[in-house]
């Protein structure tokens, strides 16, 4: 099969548009010919290289998947059957998985990160991660949802628990966990505020549903969000960007306030002031992609059409050194997808 591998740390450069040996699937396993995999920010640290992680080389990274059933041990998939994949791959045997917090397994792993993942013809994944998905989405949609939106609705819903009424402030509205966020904070009643770059990307943001949007790199996002709520603050801030933000979003906390975070893109450093802290008695939750269950409950607000995936622009996927490069520069608004 076709596969874009890369055999070493580095650059886009790195990427390599080869063939590589068909993946054979094992027990209880599905054998899936990909026809679009979305990029994530994981697949950018993966190929740079992550302190204190080695990745098996050559890899083929990519978690967000749809294509079709090739073959598979049996149950209600056929083969040609149209799926998207449970990016989230659990052992199902043990105490978490069994009690449905499957992304609490101790031998959790991501589609692509120490597996091999979906930039590539053909992916093999355990029977239990295929989701089945209508005729009536298309493969690059379907493939833009798993990751950011699970990640969002395991945020919202399950860590947060967030209300209707509430004020929820999401961070970097481009992003794929951005967009999702605006969207499920605004299915569950949230006024919404978002943050993002540029003119577009603020009007996009509202265009999702975002109450008012805010540019980061102009405005004082705290100040602007004590405006915005008459000096209260908001009830929930959906934090992914990480250091470069971090002391901004508490300082937008409510009193009882909860920020919910699921990453660290511009840096793992973070400090607080206990005192605030414990004083305006806040929460701080660490959020890590979500469950099976989780997935099953968002596609069907996907399935209705009341969540919908931005899909920023397609690229085949010889070209995903070129796809690399656009989210690097963090020009994207929503998800890139490969298509195979």
């Amino acid at each position: 099969m076709k596969a874009v591998r890369f055999h070493e740390h580095g650059g886009p450069e790195v990427l390599r548009y080869e063939d590589a040996p068909d993946p054979v699937p094992g027990p209880g396993e599905a054998l899936v010919r990909v026809r679009a995999c979305a990029l994530n920010h994981l697949d950018l640290w993966q190929r740079r290289g992550i302190e204190r992680v080695r990745i098996p080389f050559p890899h083929i990274s990519g978690a967000d998947v749809a294509g079709e059933i090739v073959s598979t041990p049996g149950g209600e998939f056929a083969p040609g059957r149209r799926v998207l994949l449970q990016p989230g791959v659990s052992c199902g045997r043990c105490e978490a998985c069994l009690d449905g917090r499957d992304n609490e397994c101790p031998r959790y792993d991501v589609l692509g990160y120490q597996s091999q993942g979906g930039y590539a013809e053909y992916v093999c994944v355990p029977l239990q991660n295929l989701v089945a998905v209508p005729d009536s989405v298309g493969f690059a949609e379907a493939a833009a949802f798993p990751l950011a939106f699970l990640t969002a609705w395991h945020m919202l819903v399950t860590r947060a628990r967030v209300r209707a009424g509430e004020d929820v402030l999401v961070l970097a509205a481009g992003s794929g966990v951005g967009q999702a966020a605006i969207q499920i904070a605004w299915l569950h009643g949230a006024r919404v505020f978002a943050t993002a770059g540029t003119d577009e990307k603020l009007a996009r943001a509202r265009e999702l549903g975002a109450y008012e949007s805010l540019n980061h790199h102009t405005q004082d996002v705290p100040a602007e969000i004590r405006r915005l709520t008459d000096g209260r603050g908001v009830d929930i801030v959906v934090e992914h960007v990480g250091q470069a933000t971090w002391a901004r979003s508490v300082k937008c906390l409510t009193r009882g306030g909860r920020l919910v975070t699921c990453g660290a893109t511009t840096g793992h450093e973070a400090a607080i002031d206990l005192r605030f802290l414990f004083s305006r008695q806040l929460s701080l939750l660490g959020s890590y992609m979500g469950t099976k269950a989780e997935l099953l409950r968002a596609t069907q607000f996907f399935f209705a059409g009341e969540l919908r995936p931005v899909v920023d622009c397609t690229y085949p996927l010889a070209e995903a050194a070129e796809a690399h490069r656009r989210l690097e520069a963090a020009s994207q608004f929503g998800k890139i997808v490969l298509e195979c």
